[in-house]
């Protein structure tokens, strides 16, 4: 983000909050090393700037139930800034995708699709690319294990720009 200047203390304080958001601001300025008033100022501008984009909790699919987790390969037939737009709008609405990836080179996107089991993932793809007539090709992958997920960004602790 342009004209964002994170110092170390910002880089520690991201790097508590994404092992666990729930910290208490006493508990967090404990284990960064700083005072719970500067803790609280310092978090506050970080998410005013849109650094903290926002708070979740990370779920543990398999405790949920069953899921299959299918990585769709996307190419589009025309490849305008306004078919892809338009492509990352209509797939993103869809609650099963989790992750959408514009890329380069090979397929146009990448996207991450989570549902129950493949008769539900037969209707999907038929919903989101059967009837879309700028869709080239989509091949899918479905994940046999998930050897690791993180919802993290790096956190170097070096002062950043």
């Amino acid at each position: 983000m342009p004209g964002v200047f994170l110092d170390d203390l910002d880089l520690r304080i991201l790097r508590v909050l994404q092992e666990d958001s729930s910290v208490t601001n006493i508990a967090l300025a404990a284990r960064v090393h700083a005072s719970a008033p500067t803790c609280l100022r310092r978090v506050r501008a970080m998410k005013e700037s849109g650094i903290i984009a926002r708070e979740i909790a990370v779920l543990d699919r398999a405790k949920l139930g069953p899921t299959l987790t299918a990585v769709v390969e996307v190419s589009l037939d025309r490849q305008t800034a306004e078919d892809f737009e338009a492509f990352e709008t209509f797939i993103c609405a869809e609650p099963a995708v989790t992750q959408c990836y514009r890329v380069s080179p090979g397929p146009d996107f990448v996207v991450i699709a989570e549902v129950v089991d493949m008769p539900e993932y037969d209707e999907l793809a038929r919903r989101l690319f059967k009837g879309s007539s700028n869709i080239r090709n989509v091949r899918t992958f479905f994940s046999t294990r998930r050897a690791k997920f993180e919802a993290n960004a790096p956190i170097r602790l070096t002062a950043a720009r």
